[in-house]
C-alpha cells in the first residue's frame, strides 16, 4: 500500500506540473525580407604620388586617389611615363616661387595613351599616344588634361622620350632662340651640361652652324657631354670655369644659360662679350642636401647681383629671366615652339637621353639621383614599373624614421666633449709611459747620479741593509697567532710582506727619498736575506 500510495502521489504531482506548464504560443509567420538597396559601384581610384608637406624625401608617398574625369575640353590619358624636374625638388623643399600648399600632386609632363575624350574635343582620338603638359598633377596613373596641352607623339618615339622632351627642350628652345638669339659663329656656356635642360640646350645649339659650346659637369660626365656636342667640358669641382673660359676665349662668350644663381650669376655676367646675353632660369645653388638649408638660401640671395640699367648700357650686355611655368597664358606660343621641337626629333637632329626610370614607389630614390647630381640626362617615373631593390653600395634615401640632425649647439658641445676626453686619454697614456720609463730606469739602474746623490744613496743603502736584516729575522721566528694562521690556510707564505723603508736622512730631501725608493721598489718584495743583500749592494755600487 505504501508503494501504491507513493505512486499515486507522484502521479498527482506530475499532473499538477503538466497543468502549470504554460502553453507555447503559436509561431508568427516570418515577415518577408525587404529587398536590399542596390550596392553603389565603388568609385575608381588611381595610384598617385602625393607631396604631403615641405621637407625631405619622406614627404612623398603613393596613395590611392579618386580617378579624375574628363571635363569639357579635356582628355583622359593613361600615363605610361612622367618626367622629373629640378623644380619639383625645389617645390618639395619649399623653395619654388610656384608654391602650392600640400597635400598636392606634382608633375608637369607625361606621356601616355588617350582613354577618353571630353566634350568639344576635336583632332584627337582614343588610343593615340600623346605627350601632355600641365602646371601640376601629372604623377598619377590617369590624368585629365586640357586638349590644348596635348600633343601627338611621333611613331618612333618611346613613352620615356615623350615624357623627357617637353619642359627641358621647351626651356632650352626659348632661352637660346628667343632670348639668346643664337646665331652661327657664336659661343655658349651651358651649366649642368649633363642635366635635362643642359643636354637639350647642347643639342639645340648644335642645330646652328659653328657654335662653340662650353659645358660644366663633373669629370666623370665629360665623355658623355662631349659626345652630345660640348666642345670644352670643364670640371667645375676642381677648376674655376671662368678662368678656363678666359684662357680659351679671352673675350668671353656670347650667351650664358644660368640655372645656378647667386655668385655664379655675377660670374656669368662678367664672362659676357659686348652684345652678350645671360639668361637665368633657376637657383640651384639654394638646394644643398635633402632638406631646405636657410643658410644656403641666405648666402645665394646675398650673392645675387643687382644690376642697374646704366651699367648694362655702359657694358652693352643684357640679362633675361625665364620659367616655362609662367607661360600658361601663351599656349599658342608654346604649341608653335613644341611642334618645331617635334619636327627636329623626326629629322634626327635631337634625341633626349634617359638617365633612369623609376617606379612610383621609388620617387624618393629618383629625387635623390637628381639631388646628388648623379644623373646624365632625364630621370623618369613610371606607374607601370615594378619597384626594384637598390644595388649594393647605393645610398638609400632618407626614411621617415631617420633621426633628425642635431642642432649646431649640440654638435659643437659633443665635439668639445670628445676633444676633452681625447685630451684626458692622451694625458693618461703619457703619464703611464712616464711611470713605466721611471720604473725601467729604477730597475736597470740607468738613473743619472751626481756625487752628492751617490753619497746619499750609500747612506740609504746601509740603513736599508739593517732594516732588511731585522725584518728577515722577524720572519724566521713568527709569532704564535701568525703560525696558527699559516696552519689554518695550509699555504705558508714563501715571501715576506712588503716593507716600506723610510730613509732616515737628516736632510730629508726629495732626492734621498727617491734614491731609497729606487733601492727597494714597493712592487718588488724581498724574497730572502741573500737576495736583499745583493740588491742593496748592487744599487749602492
Amino acid at each position: 500500500m505504501a508503494e501504491g500510495g507513493d505512486a499515486a502521489t507522484v502521479a498527482h504531482e506530475a499532473g499538477n506540473a503538466v497543468q502549470e506548464t504554460p502553453k507555447a504560443e503559436p509561431e508568427k509567420a516570418a515577415a518577408p525580407a525587404e529587398p536590399a538597396p542596390p550596392a553603389e559601384p565603388a568609385e575608381p581610384t588611381v595610384r598617385t604620388i602625393v607631396l604631403t608637406g615641405h621637407g625631405g624625401y619622406d614627404k612623398l608617398s603613393v596613395q590611392q586617389k579618386p580617378q579624375p574625369k574628363a571635363g569639357k575640353g579635356e582628355v583622359l590619358v593613361r600615363v605610361k611615363a612622367a618626367g622629373l624636374n629640378f623644380s619639383e625638388l625645389m617645390v618639395r623643399q619649399g623653395l619654388h616661387d610656384r608654391m602650392t600648399k600640400p597635400p598636392v600632386v606634382l608633375g608637369m609632363e607625361a606621356a601616355g595613351v588617350i582613354e577618353e575624350l571630353g566634350e568639344d574635343v576635336s583632332g584627337l582620338e582614343v588610343g593615340q599616344n600623346v605627350i601632355c603638359l600641365a602646371q601640376t598633377g601629372m604623377w598619377r596613373e590617369i590624368v585629365a588634361v586640357p586638349a590644348t596641352n596635348v600633343f601627338i607623339m611621333p611613331e618612333e618615339m618611346s613613352y620615356e622620350e615623350g615624357a623627357a622632351i617637353p619642359l627641358s627642350y621647351l626651356t632650352a628652345y626659348f632661352m637660346l632662340f628667343d632670348f639668346g638669339n643664337l646665331r652661327p659663329g657664336k659661343s655658349l656656356l651651358v651649366h649642368i651640361a649633363a642635366g635635362g635642360v643642359g643636354w637639350a640646350a647642347t643639342q639645340l645649339a648644335k642645330t646652328v652652324d659653328n657654335v662653340t659650346i662650353f659645358g660644366t659637369a663633373s669629370a666623370s660626365k665629360h665623355d658623355a657631354i662631349k659626345e652630345n656636342g660640348v666642345d670644352h667640358p670643364i670640371d667645375y669641382r676642381t677648376r674655376d670655369y671662368a678662368e678656363e673660359i678666359k684662357n680659351i676665349s679671352p673675350k668671353g662668350v656670347d650667351v650664358v644659360l644660368d640655372p645656378l644663381g647667386g655668385a655664379d650669376t655675377s660670374k656669368g655676367l662678367q664672362l659676357l662679350r659686348p652684345m652678350g646675353k645671360i639668361v637665368t632660369y633657376g637657383s640651384a645653388n639654394m638646394v644643398k642636401g635633402e632638406n631646405r638649408n636657410l643658410m644656403k638660401m641666405a648666402k645665394t640671395l646675398w650673392q645675387s647681383t643687382s644690376v642697374s640699367p646704366v651699367s648694362l648700357v655702359k657694358t652693352n650686355k643684357a640679362i633675361a629671366g625665364f620659367q616655362l611655368a609662367h607661360l600658361t597664358g601663351e599656349i599658342e606660343l608654346v604649341r608653335s615652339a613644341f611642334q618645331d621641337i617635334l619636327n627636329m626629333y623626326k629629322d634626327g637632329k635631337i634625341k633626349p637621353r634617359i638617365d633612369s626610370v623609376w617606379a612610383f614607389e621609388q620617387v624618393a630614390e629618383a629625387m635623390q639621383q637628381m639631388n646628388e647630381r648623379r644623373n646624365i640626362g632625364k630621370v623618369i617615373l613610371s606607374p607601370e614599373k615594378e619597384p626594384t631593390k637598390p644595388a649594393e653600395g647605393d645610398a638609400a634615401p632618407t626614411s621617415p624614421l631617420k633621426k633628425k640632425k642635431p642642432s649646431l649647439f649640440r654638435r659643437l658641445s659633443k665635439r668639445a666633449s670628445r676633444s676633452k676626453d681625447e685630451g684626458e686619454k692622451k694625458d693618461e697614456v703619457k703619464q703611464e709611459e712616464q711611470e713605466k720609463a721611471d720604473d725601467n730606469k729604477a730597475t736597470n739602474g740607468h738613473v743619472q747620479q751626481t756625487p752628492e746623490d751617490e753619497k746619499i744613496e750609500d747612506e740609504a743603502a746601509e740603513q736599508t741593509e739593517e732594516k732588511v736584516d731585522e725584518a728577515v729575522k722577524q720572519e724566521e721566528a713568527p709569532t704564535e697567532p701568525a703560525a696558527q694562521e699559516e696552519k689554518k690556510d695550509e699555504a705558508p707564505a714563501e715571501e715576506p710582506e712588503k716593507i716600506e723603508v723610510a730613509v732616515e736622512n737628516p736632510a730629508e730631501t726629495d732626492d734621498a727619498k727617491a734614491a731609497a725608493a729606487d733601492v727597494v721598489p714597493d712592487d718588488k718584495p724581498v724574497e730572502n736575506e741573500e737576495k736583499a743583500d745583493g740588491d742593496a749592494s748592487q744599487e749602492a755600487n
